[in-house]
């Protein structure tokens, strides 16, 4: 090979020290924002978007049944990050209020407690069927325990 093939294979060839990963890295893809924004999580509290209107009329009994459960509505002063824009005409003019919903917070024990009691109350719901369905057993034809199991899966926003 002539010093001169030598010299244009060299020049054309990069070492490794000037390849970057920048370089060799994917495009970053889009996907729009969020409709409701997180807040920034408080010690002790938890969120919820509660529905205050419904295709434009007032759903006060919602709201109302909400506050009795131990929700108050999240001030707009007291998360400036979310930066948004409160609905015209709303009754929650200073608070944070998104297409009809409203942020609320309550006490994290308030929300477990909620849990809780929604949990058993569907427990004896389901004791209910089974033993519905356990008395029509025959000796002649036992029916087997329902058995039921579920499983989640994927990731989930905490």
């Amino acid at each position: 090979m002539s010093d001169r093939a030598k010299e244009n294979s060299s020049s054309s060839r990069s070492g490794r020290e000037t390849e970057t990963r920048e370089a060799n890295a994917r495009k970053a893809t889009w996907k729009p924002p969020s409709v409701l924004p997180d807040p920034t999580p408080e010690p002790g509290y938890h969120y919820r978007w509660i529905r205050a209107r419904t295709m434009g009329e007032s759903d006060n009994r919602n709201v109302s049944s909400r506050f009795r459960e131990g929700y108050v509505p999240v001030r707009a002063e007291d998360h400036k990050d979310l930066q948004i824009l409160t609905d015209k005409g709303s009754e929650f003019a200073d608070n944070i209020e998104v297409g009809g919903l409203v942020l609320c917070k309550t006490s994290v024990e308030n929300k477990e407690a909620r849990e809780e009691y929604y949990g058993q109350k569907a427990q004896t719901q389901m004791d209910s069927v089974d033993n519905n369905l356990m008395r029509e057993q025959d000796p002649r034809m036992p029916l087997l325990r329902p058995e039921r199991s579920t499983k989640v899966t994927g990731s989930f926003k905490k």
